[in-house]
């Protein structure tokens, strides 16, 4: 039986609390965003106590949208800024109409109801929890650490500039070599005969790019050229034949902060994650009642190391 490592697991966890924690969804703040907009200089500002509507009395306040834009993030991302606070408003209104039905009726008062209560107050908890503990910790200053452990172990490889003209058959190549030899200009050329729609409006300049990006035939002739201005001679590939001029050689750069910020900010919240989870789990006791489900849960810790492991490696 396969089973899911428990590092995947707990990716699928965190990408659940990063839905609907407002530390990262702020979706919310973004319901709230054109009714803001558009109040007039002399409104006070808002507090979660402010009082957005009432219903048989009952009021609805700015905190239950934030609750309630917390829930349906998903569906406010699927519409437009300006009519997700009015949609929030219309749930809570249902809500509060259906929740009196429910009371009236005494659903309030079975078992399954204090079961789902209790389940639901530690879900609250937890995204308290997350997003005070965990993701309050993901500052600008940890994720800039993190970006220079990278650029101090980035290891630079070669990057080369280089245009090619493009065509059809090794008899135009061979054609264009030709004229090539006897001064024609090679940008001139890319642009009036290359079937690449791409680089040939730009004279054939493919800008920079390194080992793995191109077809291995292009490629290796591309880093195959020792000094600018060289020029190769007709290349075949599955595109066609390409006559390659190398423009430029540098070793390549580590992205800039900005570049790589959202990713690094994502790592540095899984790996303080993951070491709160751990620390939380400490000298917890945990007893599984159900052998299979047991099991299941023992081989998922299993296959945890090992994959981790294999992560490191790559």
């Amino acid at each position: 039986m396969m089973t899911l490592p428990l590092r995947l697991l707990r990716t699928v966890s965190l990408a659940a609390l990063l839905v609907s924690a407002p530390t990262f969804g702020a979706m919310a703040q973004d319901a709230a965003a054109p009714a803001a907009e558009a109040a007039t200089p002399a409104a006070p500002a808002a507090t979660p106590e402010t009082v957005v509507a009432t219903v048989s009395g009952e009021p609805i306040t700015e905190a239950d949208l934030s609750f309630a834009a917390e829930d349906l993030a998903q569906d406010l991302a699927q519409m437009p800024p300006e009519e997700r606070r009015a949609f929030l408003l219309r749930v809570l209104i249902d809500m509060k109409v259906m929740a009196g039905a429910a009371k009236t009726a005494g659903m309030d008062q079975t078992p399954l109801f204090a079961q789902r209560l209790k389940y639901l107050e530690e879900r609250a908890l937890r995204r308290a929890y997350f997003a005070d503990a965990i993701a309050g910790q993901v500052t600008e200053d940890a994720v800039r650490a993190d970006y220079d452990k990278f650029v101090a172990d980035f290891k630079p490889t070669d990057e080369v500039r280089a245009s090619h003209i493009l065509v059809a058959t090794k008899e135009e190549a061979d054609a264009i070599e030709a004229d090539l030899k006897g001064g024609a200009d090679f940008a001139a050329i890319a642009k009036e005969k290359s079937i690449d729609p791409g680089s040939g409006a730009n004279g054939g300049d493919l800008g920079f790019f390194s080992a793995g990006m191109m077809v291995p035939e292009f490629e290796t002739a591309a880093f195959a050229l020792a000094n600018v201005g060289d020029v190769s001679e007709p290349v075949q590939s599955q595109f066609g034949w390409h006559i390659i001029k190398l423009e430029e050689k540098r070793p390549s750069q580590p992205p800039a902060f900005e570049q790589v910020a959202p990713q690094i900010q994502q790592q540095v919240l899984m790996r303080i994650f993951n070491e709160k989870v751990e620390e939380l789990m400490s000298g917890v006791t945990i007893d599984v009642a159900d052998p299979a489900l047991k099991a299941t849960m023992d081989a998922q810790d299993a296959e945890a190391p090992a994959a981790e492991g294999e992560a490191a490696t790559q």
